[in-house]
């Protein structure tokens, strides 16, 4: 296809263009890969290429795969394992391991026909909301590359939102679809728990909070992408309710009458909010209300510190129960040096805390989850702001030297429980929640959350608008996105210098 701008069109668009013999899949291919060598080196979104691979499988494309067949792709560098391909998880001590068999998730968008062109960069374990691992270096934000993209999705909202790829796989467990989205002025929905496959290694990634989706730059891409991920797996531990129609048909029903729609602008712990990020579902309240619908400030019926800290045991086990996994690998049991001071210390955290202490967070999720479905029997939706802050700077969030000596002494001493005598739970849930303290909910609950590009800061960098929905509610969500991705509102990602580069 003469002039082709591989950069303007979204997923569907360029399939559609391989259906309609207008341009080939090996020119995609051709196109992205031009695409990330010209941008990645200053962005470091790609950690690991598949060049090879994607021509071959460009060349034998069968385009009756589907409506996405030919539709290039970038994969997470964590749980989507690609058969023979590295999975190091933002670990150096994983650095060498490469995955035994594709993830149930990677088989379906194969299946679908779409290109795998490689992995995208994620910090260590997908454990913070910004992208800095030490393995691999620190992603930046397309909008502003002394920023962070957020995380953990970091490298693949930052692929996305330069047109590396139109679309890129994500997971989301306390916010990772939705922070890096709201960060670069995406589309990111987080479906709900047991909607998208986790096998077949495990029946559940994070106790259930976490599922895998997608980052995208338009709403149809997400809702087409969801079509074909919604299956019934065996291996789950978890089904969501039944969905039979169509997510992407979706988007051309009009909404079934006026939304009732609850906000707050509070943090849920109690911490500041930004006047930017405020701003944004202040702005977002009047698009509403001129659209029809009945917006009302209302918090969620769930008690915020509450859930903090229910996340919180489920997130110092998992990291415990990660780092205990990768005698596996390294054939002895892992030492502070293999991992980075960070997680590390939420390791320590891990192993010092009870089973009692687990099963009554587990009995805080469920709590919520029959309180949010009783507050969405009176509201379709509630709305926040996706971040509480703007991103941050790269670097700014780093631990400090004297930061890391502590963790290397405390835990040469093995002090995980005097750790948490002293107060340093309740310091880790201020530090580490303050700039996302929204998004956790939806994760515990197994609600479908999404963070829409509906505002921007003093700096102009992307504020993020969340809208979650009762379980099995994507479709409401979608409905919404595709009314508010038509309005002046809607962030145009195609600003940001890196897009614009040739």
């Amino acid at each position: 296809m003469k002039g082709f701008s591989y950069k303007e069109y979204d997923a569907l668009g360029i399939a559609e263009l391989i259906r309609a013999k207008e341009i080939t899949p090996s020119e995609v291919v051709d196109e992205a890969v031009k695409r990330i060598e010209l941008l990645n080196p200053e962005l470091n979104a790609v950690i690991h290429k598949m060049y090879e691979k994607a021509e071959d499988a460009a060349a034998n494309l069968s385009v009756a795969a589907g409506p996405l067949a030919g539709a290039p792709v970038l994969l997470k560098n964590m749980t989507q394992e690609i058969e023979g391909e590295p999975i190091t998880s933002g670990s150096k001590a994983l650095k060498n391991y490469k995955a035994e068999r594709d993830a149930n998730y990677v088989k379906r968008l194969r299946e679908a026909g779409m290109i795998f062109l490689g992995q995208t960069n994620v910090p260590e374990f997908s454990l913070m909301g910004i992208t800095e691992p030490q393995l691999h270096g620190p992603t930046k934000n397309p909008w502003h590359t002394d920023y962070t993209p957020g995380g953990s999705s970091g490298g693949a909202a930052a692929a996305v939102a330069s047109g590396m790829v139109p679309v890129a796989g994500a997971n989301d467990g306390g916010g990772s679809i939705r922070i890096p989205a709201a960060y670069c002025g995406l589309f990111g929905l987080k479906p709900t728990r047991g909607r998208t496959p986790v096998g077949p290694k495990a029946g559940r990634h994070w106790q259930g909070a976490s599922v895998d989706h997608v980052i995208t730059r338009t709403v149809r891409d997400s809702a087409a992408i969801l079509d074909m991920l919604n299956i019934h797996e065996k291996e789950a531990a978890f089904q969501a309710p039944v969905f039979n129609g169509s997510y992407l048909d979706s988007l051309d029903k009009p909404l079934d009458g006026r939304l009732k729609i609850a906000f707050s602008m509070e943090s849920p712990i109690g911490t500041e909010v930004h006047s930017d990020c405020a701003e944004a579902v202040k702005q977002t309240a009047v698009l509403l209300e001129r659209m029809g619908h009945h917006i009302e400030e209302k918090n969620a019926p769930a008690d915020g510190n509450a859930i903090a800290a229910a996340y919180l045991t489920m997130y110092f086990g998992e990291v415990a129960a990660s780092i205990s996994s990768l005698e596996e690998v390294l054939g002895r049991k892992a030492k502070s040096s293999d991992v980075e001071p960070s997680t590390w210390l939420l390791g320590l955290l891990g192993r010092a805390t009870s089973a009692e202490e687990i099963v009554l967070s587990l009995r805080e999720w469920d709590q919520a989850a029959f309180a949010m479905e009783g507050f969405h029997e009176e509201f379709d939706l509630y709305m926040t702001p996706a971040t509480a802050y703007p991103p941050a700077k790269i670097g700014e969030l780093e631990l400090k030297s004297l930061e890391k000596l502590l963790i290397k002494a405390v835990g040469s001493f093995g002090m995980g429980s005097l750790l948490k005598k002293s107060g340093m739970v309740e310091q880790i849930a201020e530090q580490s929640l303050k700039r996302t303290p929204f998004t956790q909910l939806a994760n515990l609950t197994g609600q479908p959350a999404m963070s829409a590009p509906l505002g921007k800061t003093a700096e102009g960098l992307p504020a993020g608008v969340q809208f979650s929905a009762a379980r099995g509610r994507e479709d409401l969500l979608f409905q919404l996105a595709a009314e508010l991705e038509k309005t002046d509102s809607w962030t145009d990602v195609k600003e940001n210098k890196f897009f614009q580069m040739r």
